[in-house]
């Protein structure tokens, strides 16, 4: 390649041939596209950094094998970009405006490492997800999808979605549930940042939450601008006290089975709970996580079916197929159904009518029954393993909270303690655990180790390969 002169601040005839020959022969309809694609990623990389001079049109021409007005045309589109400069008779030089983008400083998904065993709840056992019955559905909604359905969709969410989500959430859950209500949103995370945005609006500053609850609350509510207020439990759900003495008028609950405690609200206490609700013009979050699987008895039914004035209820099919679909509802209270679905309107335009439809199908031809059953199988028999295993392998450990959900409480023999120091010994053992007090605000008792085990996603060998790795940990 011809040299572009002793020049300290020019490109080495080499690099450049190295950088842009794969442009060069590039179909010749495209190559002028690949050649200036080509030095805009070799400035941004900062593999050519600012002050580069480039060889002239002639000689990069000529050692390309291109056209000198290709070339001519690249250093014109890049110049007016900002990627480069140039004046007459002084070349052409990497501009000074664009800046090499830092490396991501970590993981936004990390995955635990030297972990075999991995009890940390959250998770459906993704190989469940029925890939067959959703591909049919798919091609069948691509097959006869209007195309006036792929427009920008109504912002609650199709029309045809709604009415099989009222339909099923009557039936399954209790509720009342008008279509003209229902909000598709992208999981109970979206509903969550919806509703507290709406709150906000109307001069809402804070918000209780459940103490232990979910670790993801305080940031999920603080961007929308509401302080999370930590409220205790009891036996039987909220403590009635704490709550009324907060000042709070909205909280957010799990009713059907508190996570992570594994509790059931008791009647009484839904009672109460709407009682307060009522006198204080307040509203309750319902989110309904996972109230479709009860191992022992039939499932309790929605807190919003008892006052759908009171209650926002929130779920998804995160914990039922998979969290990748990012596809859950929000039944809205009609005070707040015109500011929500504003909201929504200018969030995102609306939730992908596609996989509306998908679902939409899965749900009318009864696919999504049938997976809610093979998952309360499949759920229920690794939860009995998880605690004939801690039977086995750690006398004494008790399991609390009702036989429901894809996670379990076991609180283990004070031998075991502290917490803290039983942790690090699981993970050093290469079992992955979280204590429950990491949920909770509140500091606990450390001599008594409760841990928050998901067992959904393992296979029933994993779990007591995982209890018996946790029982020999502590005793070496």
């Amino acid at each position: 390649m011809t040299s572009s002169g002793t020049n300290p601040g020019a490109l080495p005839g080499s690099a450049a041939w190295e950088l842009l020959l794969p442009a060069a022969s590039a179909p010749a309809r495209a190559r002028g596209r690949f050649l200036q694609a080509a030095l805009r990623d070799a400035i941004r990389a900062g593999r050519l950094t600012s002050g580069t001079r480039l060889p002239s049109s002639r000689e990069l021409a000529k050692d390309l094998g291109v056209s000198r007005g290709l070339v001519t045309e690249a250093y014109e589109q890049l110049t007016a970009e900002g990627y480069l400069r140039s004046g007459r008779g002084a070349g052409t030089w990497v501009g000074g405006a664009v800046r090499a983008a830092e490396p991501r400083a970590r993981d936004l998904a990390p995955r635990p490492r030297g972990v075999r065993v991995d009890f940390v709840p959250g998770s459906p056992d993704l190989a469940l997800f029925p890939r067959g019955a959703w591909a049919a559905a798919q091609r069948e909604v691509l097959a006869e999808l209007p195309h006036r359905d792929l427009g920008y969709p109504d912002p609650r969410g199709l029309p045809r979605l709604r009415s099989a989500l009222a339909e099923l959430l009557v039936r399954r859950r209790g509720v009342v549930a008008d279509p003209e209500r229902i909000v598709v949103v992208s999981g109970v995370a979206q509903a969550a940042a919806l509703l507290g945005s709406v709150l906000h609006a109307r001069g809402v500053r804070e918000i209780g939450v459940e103490d232990p609850g979910s670790p993801q609350h305080d940031s999920l509510y603080a961007a929308a601008g509401l302080r999370a207020v930590p409220l205790p439990l009891d036996d039987e759900g909220l403590a009635p006290e704490p709550l009324h003495a907060s000042g709070v008028r909205a909280v957010v609950t799990t009713p059907a089975h508190q996570y992570p405690t594994g509790i059931a609200c008791s009647a009484g206490r839904r009672a109460l709970l709407l009682d307060w609700a009522r006198s204080v013009d307040g509203l309750l979050l319902e989110d309904d996580y996972d109230g479709d699987f009860r191992y022992d008895r039939a499932p309790v039914g929605a807190l919003q079916g008892l006052d759908p004035e009171r209650v926002a209820h929130m779920g998804s099919v995160s914990k039922s197929l998979a969290p990748g679909l990012r596809l859950g509802w929000l039944l809205v209270p009609d005070f707040l159904a015109d500011a929500v679905v504003d909201r929504k309107r200018t969030t995102d335009l609306g939730h992908p009518s596609v996989d509306q439809a998908v679902f939409a199908r899965f749900l009318e031809r009864g696919d999504y029954d049938r997976q809610l059953r093979r998952c309360q199988r499949a759920y229920r028999e690794r939860r009995d393993v998880l605690v004939a295993a801690l039977a086995e392998h750690v006398p004494h450990a008790r399991v609390s909270g009702i036989a429901a959900g894809l996670h379990a409480i076991a609180e283990l023999p004070e031998r075991y303690g502290p917490e803290s120091r039983f942790v690090r010994r699981a993970a050093a053992a290469g079992v992955a655990v979280r204590a429950l007090g990491e949920c909770t605000h509140a500091r606990g008792d450390e001599s008594v180790v409760r841990l928050v085990l998901g067992y959904a996603h393992l296979s029933p060998a994993r779990i007591r390969e995982g209890v018996r790795m946790l029982a020999e940990a502590v005793g070496r």
